[in-house]
């Protein structure tokens, strides 16, 4: 998978080796394999395992369907690659309905890294074969990730519970 390129970032594939570096806590081979400087708030093992909902063993087990799409967000600061944030995919759909989330460290939020990054995704996914909708779902209090996700494309289709956070607003973009 090649990097996605946008006006301001380096849209990185997430591998298994950046994985496997950021579960060990190897901030050294972190920055080797991103060919770039990660935050000192950089997730750890358990951010890690509920972004990607799986364990390291469940992604080393097949990588290429559990990292499909999953990408850094990395832009260039002061003349330096910077990890800014990272956007993930769930994983290769079997159905054709991806879903993404997104997150940007707080340091570059509220600089639009979020809907630049998450646009050139989901327009990535959309023309892959296979792949006709893509879906996310976001609080309804959280009126940042909802203005991240309409400046993405997509549009709000209803609203659902989910057994931890309550109500959650569903959006999706569909192929066409």
């Amino acid at each position: 998978m090649d990097a996605l390129v946008t006006p301001r970032l380096i849209l990185e594939p997430i591998t298994l080796a950046l994985i496997e570096a950021t579960f060990a806590g190897d901030r050294a081979a972190l920055e080797d394999i991103a060919r770039a400087i990660v935050p000192d708030s950089w997730p750890g093992r358990a951010l890690v395992e509920r972004a990607f909902s799986a364990s390291l063993e469940a992604i080393r087990a097949d990588p290429t369907t559990r990292l499909w799409g999953d990408r850094l967000m990395i832009a260039d600061e002061e003349g330096r690659r910077m990890v800014v944030g990272s956007i993930i995919f769930h994983g290769r759909p079997s159905d054709g309905i991806a879903e993404v989330g997104y997150g940007v460290e707080e340091r570059w939020q509220r600089k639009g890294y979020a809907s630049e990054g998450t646009r050139a995704c989901v327009d990535w996914a959309l023309e892959q074969v296979g792949i006709h909708c893509v879906t996310a779902t976001t609080p309804p209090w959280h009126t940042g990730s909802i203005r991240v996700l309409e400046r993405s494309g997509l549009v709000r289709i209803g609203s659902e519970e989910h057994e931890t956070l309550g109500e959650v607003l569903r959006f999706e973009r569909r192929r066409g």
